[in-house]
């Protein structure tokens, strides 16, 4: 059996459409957020059932031995989250739990991390740099950092483990992420209601209004990298980065939306707001060159063709 904790979350429920395309149903899936209470994300899977994420850790402490691979996306996601208490709890001490049942299990894990691990990029973004040297920008960025930073002083370890640090990923099924949504998703909602799309201003000199750098990836490279981990048994464990791997501008981001809409483009630009201007970046880029030496496949959707994707097939079809 397969487990996949945020199962009804973003990225976990469409890594569950992907096992299921791979043929595989036998799965658990693990999510404080009922069926009930989000009916979308899992319709039409094949899955054994639901389970609240306190239920899976009695299921763990049950010394169950029907898991044979766990997927961890479970946590929480919000990079302006300020309970420390809440996000240790969940982001690491929960995965430690599911590490060490992994390791006494002698079961393989994928773990869900963050480029906001790197902070400001004064460090650069590569996966194979100490990650004791980052300092994120903020508490969600600590909570996945200092996982990753345990994860890699453990002597005892799963046969095979893999940390992934998503950058910014887009696609179906975010709809219920509220201010966390990516760009695209918002600037579907705002198009359709005012044909225009508000974003940041630069508060940098360096950067031109609208011409801010991020790595934006879709989440269909994402769960499509995940499965070939899952299914190959050649990849060194550690951590691996999974964006794009080329910068792309917030202009660049939203064209195509306006684009796949039929509408010209029109931009009202708003200043970034105080509680989050110190802990803006303006230019993420992931290095993906390690996770391409494990022979994954390159990434299959640009800018242009996963935004047309997802606003075509799915944002226009909700």
């Amino acid at each position: 059996m397969i487990v996949v904790t945020g199962a009804n979350g973003f990225i976990g429920s469409v890594l569950v459409e992907e096992l299921n395309r791979e043929g595989l149903t036998d799965i658990l899936c693990v999510d404080p957020v009922s069926v009930e209470q989000r009916p979308g994300n899992l319709k039409n899977l094949k899955y054994n059932k639901l389970i609240s994420e306190k239920d899976f850790l009695k299921t763990l402490s049950e010394d169950n031995d029907s898991i044979d691979f766990i997927f961890h996306m479970g946590a929480c996601s919000s990079t302006t989250e300020t309970n420390k208490e809440y996000l240790t709890e969940n982001n690491l001490n929960y995965t430690k739990k599911v590490f060490q049942y992994c390791t006494d299990k002698n079961i393989g894990l994928i773990y869900a991390s963050s480029g906001a691990v790197y902070g400001d990029g004064n460090e650069g973004f590569s996966d194979e740099t100490d990650p004791k040297k980052f300092k994120p920008l903020n508490l969600y960025g600590w909570s996945k950092s200092d996982f990753d930073v345990w994860a890699l002083e453990q002597q005892q370890t799963p046969p095979q483990w893999y940390g992934l640090r998503f950058f910014n990923v887009y696609g179906p099924n975010e709809y219920h992420k509220e201010n966390m949504k990516s760009v695209v998703c918002k600037a579907f909602e705002q198009i359709s209601k005012t044909n225009s799309m508000k974003l940041f201003k630069s508060h940098n000199p360096q950067y031109e209004d609208g011409k801010q750098l991020r790595d934006f990836v879709y989440v269909k490279d994402i769960t499509r990298w995940m499965i070939e981990l899952f299914k190959t048994k050649k990849a060194k464990s550690g951590i691996y980065n999974m964006g794009y791997g080329e910068a792309r501008t917030w202009l660049d981001l939203v064209t195509p939306v306006f684009k796949a809409m039929n509408k010209p483009v029109q931009i009202e630009w708003i200043d970034i707001p105080e509680n989050i201007r110190n802990q803006y970046q303006y230019f993420t880029e992931s290095k993906m060159e390690k996770l391409m030496s494990q022979g994954l496949s390159k990434p299959q959707w640009d800018v242009e063709k996963g935004v047309m994707d997802y606003v075509s097939n799915y944002l226009m079809k909700r």
